[in-house]
């Protein structure tokens, strides 16, 4: 079976807290949606905040919304030595114990001690997806890019759920090593 897959970059962009985006923006203040993403109910926000690192500043992330249960900053590696932090290689939500950045906003600042990873390159699977490639949970793979500059991504973590669509995302770094673009196509090859 031919196991393709579309690919999205992953540029660097924060998800917030409800708290936090009220910290940053204000009280009962609630983001607002500027263009969906290729997951359901993901949307980048109009609004971006200040990153501020020992070492530089990003002036406007965007935010992802909705509002999540804890606050995240998605970086590439290039992004990390910018700001002087040396965040782990972690799959989404696994934040503990990872760097800390301070966020601001228009209405104030916050000081996150954790939250900061580079995501790990993974695969979001609908689960009738993942039964046709069998592929399960949590499984790790090889996914073969074919362009001019052909690469084998390999510890590739697959993700499955009911309110996922197929999509690999990987980051500004490997897409760039790679010569990927959003829309470009791979294949599970292991």
């Amino acid at each position: 079976m031919h196991k393709e897959v579309p690919i999205g970059v992953s540029a660097r962009h924060i998800h917030l807290s409800e708290e936090h985006v009220e910290l940053l923006f204000g009280e009962g203040y609630q983001l607002t949606e500027m263009k969906p993403l290729s997951q359901p109910g993901q949307y980048a926000a109009n609004e971006t905040v200040a990153v501020v690192g020992p070492k530089g500043t990003f002036a406007k992330v965007r935010i992802l919304g909705p509002a999540r249960k804890q606050t995240q900053l998605e970086v590439s590696r290039t992004d990390a030595f910018a700001l002087g932090i040396n965040p782990p290689v972690r799959e989404s939500g696994h934040t503990k114990g990872s760097a800390g950045i301070k966020l601001q906003g228009p209405a104030g600042e916050v000081e996150i001690e954790e939250g900061v990873i580079v995501a790990a390159r993974h695969i979001h699977f609908h689960t009738s997806d993942a039964e046709r490639f069998e592929i399960a949970d949590k499984q790790l793979l090889k996914v073969r890019f074919e362009g001019e500059r052909g690469v084998v991504f390999e510890n590739v973590v697959a993700r499955v759920s009911e309110q996922f669509s197929l999509d690999m995302h990987i980051d500004t770094d490997e897409a760039n090593a790679a010569g990927v673009k959003n829309g470009d196509k791979a294949v599970i090859i292991d």
